[in-house]
């Protein structure tokens, strides 16, 4: 009876033992793929002055290689998280990551600006790995882990972008051409598909029904008209006809867009999900969170490589610079990655991303107050690292807290949808007032043009802030 008793024991702990293992093995398989998607959307950003003159275009045109890659991100996320609520998340990720595979493969061999676009638009659906991530989470780990785990892999979406700057300023010190990063964005990609198939399970609940194209091509729709018409006014006139044609069509869209969601019987967004009593403001402050970070991921990155001696401003630096200075960044993006589930649990994601939304915003004031030594740069870097660190995490746990098991793939599409839009929305506001503002005879924007994007980033983050303690105040739970 005894021997029975401590057998049976044994076995518990066994299986226990055997359980966590699993856990943490699929954390890490899932860690991995976040890190790869997102070091995939910044790892561009620090080639863009140099691409300008390889591809004969200008600061307008060369941000589509960013904001590409943004904006299928944003129509790909509810769509495959819709797929993985259908048809299981797992084989959705898989998905996912070969879509990037792709993309990275066409950029490696990519000699034009259109060839480049196409690439960085398939690279960009892989956006969608990191909400269906998260569903196999709340499928898969017991309650008490979740906060942890999620703030975790969300938190992987600043880290891997912070990494991507430094990995390209390494590989950019040692060639002109941007092939190479590609090359190992497609490893690193296939590195990620084995790991994900050898220790995640495909569990949750399936659904039936069928995806909903037409609100997916009308988002499509809206969203193009919406960057293009802001990313040329300053070229085309804020009152030309092409640039006021393109608004009018984001409107008209926009509208139809909501009727057909409305009334079709699976929507790609429900809207109770979008702009219901408890996800409206949680999806508005991580559309300016996102507004902020991708923004500030590019804007940094053209401003240390700004010659000084020829504009009056900037660092002069190398693209491998750009990296150096994110390391302080990367570093504290990680720590605060695996440990701002601890502040959530006790404090809860609200509140937590309120927090993490201020440090984010001071980063960006800074700079627009002081920006002429590397002293500024780095203090900029460990307020950034901070807030996008804290604030990222949290915002995984927010996405899904009032939201039913079974609704939690595509409540965490939805907020990772509106953070990718804020981020396109960066892309081409920020593009749009360095085009606008131009030192007299050239191309190259002005210091006060590089401020007034610093400051309109700023005001997105403390905006976050705002609006993550409004939530907290009043769904407290």
């Amino acid at each position: 009876m005894t021997s029975t008793a401590v057998g049976q024991a044994a076995g518990t702990t066994a299986d226990d033992r055997s359980q966590a293992n699993h856990l943490r093995l699929t954390l890490l398989a899932l860690c991995a793929a976040g890190l790869v998607v997102s070091l995939q959307q910044t790892v561009v950003i620090p080639l863009l002055p140099r691409m300008i003159v390889q591809l004969h275009t200008d600061v307008s045109g060369v941000t589509w290689l960013f904001t590409a890659a943004l904006l299928s991100g944003a129509v790909a996320t509810p769509l495959l998280s819709r797929f993985g609520d259908m048809y299981g998340k797992k084989p959705l990720v898989l998905t996912a990551m070969g879509m990037l595979i792709v993309g990275s493969v066409i950029c490696a061999f990519a000699d034009s600006l259109g060839v480049y676009i196409v690439g960085r638009a398939l690279q960009g659906t892989s956006a969608a790995m990191i909400p269906l991530a998260i569903g196999i989470i709340r499928d898969t780990f017991p309650r008490e882990r979740l906060v942890g785990a999620i703030g975790i892999v969300s938190g992987t979406m600043g880290v891997g972008g912070t990494i991507g700057l430094l990995v390209t300023g390494v590989i950019a010190d040692h060639t002109e051409s941007p092939h190479p990063v590609f090359w190992l964005t497609a490893g690193l990609g296939v590195v990620a598909i084995v790991l994900i198939q050898l220790s995640t399970k495909n569990n949750g609940v399936r659904h039936g029904g069928k995806p909903d194209y037409i609100g997916a091509a009308l988002l499509a729709g809206l969203l193009i008209c919406l960057l293009l018409g802001i990313s040329e006014g300053p070229r085309w006139g804020w009152d030309s006809s092409s640039v006021l044609e393109l608004f009018a069509g984001a409107i008209v869209l926009a509208v139809i867009w909501v009727v057909v969601e409305l009334k079709v019987q699976q929507p790609l967004v429900r809207l109770q999900l979008l702009v219901g009593p408890k996800s409206l403001t949680a999806n508005l402050a991580s559309f300016l969170l996102g507004f902020s970070m991708f923004g500030a991921f590019t804007l940094v990155s053209n401003f240390i490589q700004a010659p000084a001696d020829k504009v009056g401003y900037g660092l002069s630096g190398s693209v491998l610079a750009v990296g150096l200075y994110g390391i302080p960044s990367a570093v504290l993006m990680t720590f605060f990655s695996f440990n701002t589930g601890r502040i959530a649990g006790k404090i809860g994601p609200a509140y937590t991303l309120a927090i993490g939304s201020v440090f984010a915003g001071l980063s960006m004031a800074w700079l627009a107050i002081s920006h002429d030594h590397g002293y500024d740069m780095v203090i900029a870097q460990i307020l950034q690292g901070t807030g996008f660190g804290i604030g990222y995490a949290a915002l995984g746990s927010l996405a899904v807290q009032h939201v039913p098991m079974n609704e939690s793939g595509i409540a965490s599409g939805i907020n990772s949808l509106v953070r990718t839009a804020g981020g396109s929305i960066a892309g081409a506001v920020t593009g749009s007032i360095l085009t606008a503002h131009v030192i007299s005879g050239t191309h190259v924007p002005t210091v006060n043009a590089y401020v007034a994007s610093f400051t309109a980033l700023a005001v997105g983050a403390f905006a976050s802030a705002a609006v993550a303690l409004a939530h907290g105040l009043r769904h407290k739970d």
